[in-house]
């Protein structure tokens, strides 16, 4: 199998890089793979401490097949860093799998990618494969969705190439075809708000653009069915994150089978992910979280 090239994106986080670089390495795959690590140059001088603490991580790790470094002088963005990315080593290599430095990853994260990316290569309904699944039950080791999400996810460069960084056109098509309700999974979630804050500068998100570009082309994602990532980066310590548990999740430690019998969305779970998006996005819900942040921190 042509094992794809690991991409990680890294800030100001170094114990949270470490946990990612750890947590990869303990994949089998990982001594037969490339690394590419991005390194987000620093705002300031506030930042500039964590982001020399991440360089000189990055620069002590071994493991991998091979290991490139690359070092941006100033300050992109995430959006930006990812983008550019991407970009660059998915046309090089023609897939690509995808880390940000506060995901860590089950044992068999890796082969679940590869596994997929090899035998979906083809299919052109599919563009983009998910490790990350919400705490849900009943779910298929692997389903169709067509949704992306970013919290561990790999593409091909056939894919990535229908990529529209513009926010603005992506969002007249969702509403020109009355398609909000669809794309905010019945209303459960605010994904066309999400695409207008990002419209009007409120915030810098390739992975709402990334998910509208697929939706428009009715693109499907590939899900795992049980999650085989993390993020622990609802500890207040991201910038595009806050501190929230909702999605903590176990690591499914086994590997996953990624047979899927028909090419077409999984609606039984769209409807499950909608329920759990209404549940934990009400205002109640969001309500109870903040009373109990508030208590624990007492």
């Amino acid at each position: 199998m042509d094992l794809a090239p690991i991409l990680l994106f890294t800030y100001n986080r170094p114990s949270h890089t470490s946990f990612t670089l750890e947590a990869l390495l303990k994949n089998k795959l990982s001594k037969e793979s490339e690394l590419f690590i991005f390194s987000d140059g620093y705002k300031n001088n506030e930042d500039k401490k964590d982001v020399v603490k991440v360089r000189k991580l990055i620069h002590s790790i071994d493991g991998f097949k091979k290991i490139h470094i690359i070092e941006h002088p100033q300050n992109y963005g995430l959006a930006t860093n990812i983008i550019n990315g991407v970009t660059e080593i998915v046309n090089k290599y023609g897939k690509v799998i995808v880390l940000e430095d506060d995901l860590v990853t089950s044992p068999w994260f890796l082969t679940f990618m590869n596994e997929a990316l090899e035998r979906y290569n083809d299919e052109e309904k599919i563009g983009h494969i998910h490790g990350f699944c919400y705490p849900l039950n009943h779910f298929p080791d692997a389903f169709l969705i067509k949704w992306v999400g970013s919290w561990g996810w790999a593409t091909w460069k056939r894919s990535w190439q229908l990529f529209n960084p513009n926010g603005k056109m992506l969002l007249n098509e969702i509403r020109k075809h009355n398609l909000s309700r669809n794309f905010d999974f019945n209303g459960n979630y605010p994904y066309t708000k999400m695409l207008q804050r990002q419209v009007n500068g409120e915030n810098d998100s390739w992975a709402i653009r990334w998910n509208a570009t697929l939706f428009l082309n009715d693109i499907l994602s590939i899900n795992a069915g049980k999650s085989l990532v993390q993020n622990n980066g609802f500890d207040g310590s991201g910038i595009h994150s806050g501190k929230e548990e909702v999605h903590s999740i176990n690591l499914y430690m086994q590997k996953l089978n990624i047979d899927i019998p028909h090419i077409r969305e999984n609606k039984q779970a769209r409807k499950a992910i909608g329920k759990y998006y209404g549940k934990t996005n009400s205002l109640v819900a969001k309500l109870k979280r903040r009373i109990n942040r508030y208590l624990r921190s007492r």
